[in-house]
């Protein structure tokens, strides 16, 4: 199988058990689930270059895989990172805004779920006729590559951030590729070789998390996106199991029910970015709560390994600070 991919360019994927997940239902379903939630309000309009550059859970998904491939993770660490979103919900964390399995706080809901929803699917069965213990696959405590604790460095944690910042041209393809080119793998963990790549990286997250990850508009999108669906799942207008399928499935049914429902066409609207909205902690509807998300990353400097931290006081207060979780009071105009 050739692919293409937005970081990695053309790549080769001939790995039998990899092939065979790749064209399961479970992954191929992530094609049509945003890696934001929705897009109309938590970015800006993407500029017909991103336009070519899919930002989808199965995108993301794939480029994890290929991320600890290209650093010689093991067979199962590879197969984890492939299926490690496999049970995100259509609008991915908005669905923790809503959904009694979520938390605001922590974007949790997917995690919560994660190995009922993938004995589910057909993904055991794959797993078994490779011969691969599914258990093992599921603990991330044997991938120290793949997942790491906050603010450590995680394929799952680079992929998503690089994949964005190229996505809404944040970063450029050559500044991706330089980042990578000194990033190393020792003992478990993702190195840096020198401190301009680890502090580059570092500003280039911080950027991806105060804009797009965990802003104003991320916020306004959490809130808009829940208030809808939870207001059309109540009546009915779509049923629970359709938030396993894809986004445009909910939204066409939502659109359409829109159309004889005036307050959830209100709603829609909102949902749409066509009605304004204020972040007011003395006159708001609702609080929101965002996952904050930085990155303190290790690197190499005469021949020892160091945090950005420790060698910069004021990268030290800014994941101090970043890794509470944001506030927002938020009120549509109508």
């Amino acid at each position: 199988m050739i692919y293409q991919d937005c970081i990695f360019g053309r790549v080769k994927i001939d790995e039998p058990v990899i092939l065979d997940l790749i064209r399961s239902r479970a992954l191929q379903r992530l094609k049509g689930v945003d890696q934001g939630g929705y897009q109309p309000l938590y970015a800006k309009p993407k500029t017909k270059l991103s336009n070519k550059r899919h930002h989808n859970r199965f995108a993301h998904s794939l480029g994890v895989y290929l991320l600890l491939r290209a650093y010689g993770a093991p067979l199962e660490e590879r197969v984890a990172g492939l299926i490690h979103d496999v049970s995100h919900s259509c609008f991915s964390h908005c669905a923790d805004y809503f959904l009694d399995s979520g938390s605001p706080e922590n974007q949790s809901h997917q995690d919560n779920i994660f190995s009922e929803h993938i004995k589910k699917t057909e993904i055991p069965a794959i797993i078994k006729k490779h011969w691969l213990d599914l258990d093992y696959i599921l603990d991330d405590k044997n991938f120290p590559l793949k997942e790491r604790l906050l603010p450590d460095l995680c394929a799952d944690r680079i992929d998503y951030s690089l994949r964005s910042a190229l996505v809404f041209e944040e970063i450029s393809p050559a500044q991706v590729k330089a980042l990578l080119d000194n990033l190393l793998v020792e003992n478990g963990r993702w190195i840096f070789e020198n401190l301009a790549s680890a502090r580059k990286f570092s500003k280039v997250f911080l950027k991806m998390n105060q804009v797009y990850y965990a802003g104003v508009h991320s916020a306004t999108m959490f809130m808009a996106v829940a208030d809808c669906l939870k207001y059309a799942l109540i009546n009915k207008y779509f049923d629970l199991s359709d938030l396993y399928s894809v986004d445009k499935i909910i939204l066409d049914k939502i659109k359409k029910a829109a159309r004889q429902d005036k307050k959830l066409k209100g709603l829609w609207d909102r949902m749409n970015n066509k009605i304004a909205v204020k972040n007011n902690k003395e006159d708001f509807e609702a609080k929101i709560i965002c996952k904050s998300r930085i990155v303190d990353p290790l690197f190499k400097r005469g021949g020892r390994i160091m945090r950005l931290s420790e060698v910069d006081k004021k990268w030290a207060e800014i994941v101090k600070k970043e890794l509470m979780p944001k506030e927002y009071y938020l009120k549509f105009e109508r």
